[in-house]
């Protein structure tokens, strides 16, 4: 049997890969966080499959199901939201399934601050103004931060921010990073992307506490921070199809 660890998405059905579907279809043992993960992508598994709702369970009780699929010799569905590889919680899952021999790999999925990103109509890195994104969190009541991991830190390099797990802390997110970007730093909270009632909240580093105040939404945000979050009209074209720059596919210059 293997453990096929497969990355839902951030909400919408649609957005799992054809190979995540596939294998969801073919276990006869599906785990998936139900917190995130929509009913609607584990209905893909066969009938009479055993569906369990992996979030008011522990890791302890998870690897149980595991070990017991894995001496029926079934093939296990274990469905987490969005990427797996990004706060997925599959490292210790891995941990353990590597102490025991047991056989596992990873689907990977379509990460939330991708689907938002798509969902706001506009690209990330924008040529001379972005050209990195930051993913990271804060230590709230989750694992702690290492050292160096500061909002403080990433902020002095200009780049595109993507905050998770942060949507309580707006007030120290303004404080650490207006040194940096500026108060009238563009800002986006994206909450519950992919699902039904997503929303889309724009503001500034000195104006988006107050917005996401009155909108009453204090968990399943995103946050983006950075110039490149609200596209400017003038930015300078990508390189990439200037007809005065070869490359191997296009090695002709035209003047």
């Amino acid at each position: 049997m293997t453990v096929h660890f497969i990355g839902a998405g951030p909400g919408d059905p649609d957005l799992i890969t054809v190979k995540g579907r596939r294998l969801i279809e073919q276990c006869p043992v599906c785990l998936y966080a139900g917190s995130l993960v929509p009913e609607a992508v584990v209905a893909y598994a066969p009938e009479g499959a055993r569906v369990l709702d992996t979030a008011p369970m522990t890791l302890d009780d998870t690897h149980a199901e595991i070990v017991k699929a894995h001496s029926e010799g079934k093939d296990v569905a274990r469905v987490h939201s969005g990427d797996p590889s990004l706060y997925g919680a599959i490292a210790e899952q891995i941990r353990r399934l590597k102490t025991e021999n047991i056989p596992y790999d990873i689907t990977p999925g379509v990460s939330a601050y991708a689907a938002a990103a798509a969902a706001m109509g506009q690209e990330l890195t924008i040529p001379e103004i972005a050209q990195s994104l930051i993913l990271t969190r804060m230590s709230m009541k989750s694992t702690d931060m290492p050292p160096g991991e500061t909002l403080e830190n990433f902020g002095r390099t200009g780049a595109t921010i993507v905050i998770h797990l942060a949507i309580r802390n707006l007030r120290e997110i303004e404080r650490q990073l207006a040194p940096h970007y500026g108060p009238d730093c563009p800002v986006v909270v994206a909450y519950r992307v992919g699902w039904p009632d997503q929303k889309f909240i724009k503001g500034t580093l000195s104006t988006i506490r107050e917005a996401v105040r009155v909108q009453k939404i204090t968990r399943t945000a995103l946050i983006f921070v950075g110039p490149a979050v609200d596209t400017p009209s003038d930015f300078k074209d990508s390189a990439l199809y200037d007809p005065t720059i070869p490359h191997v596919l296009r090695p002709k210059v035209n003047k």
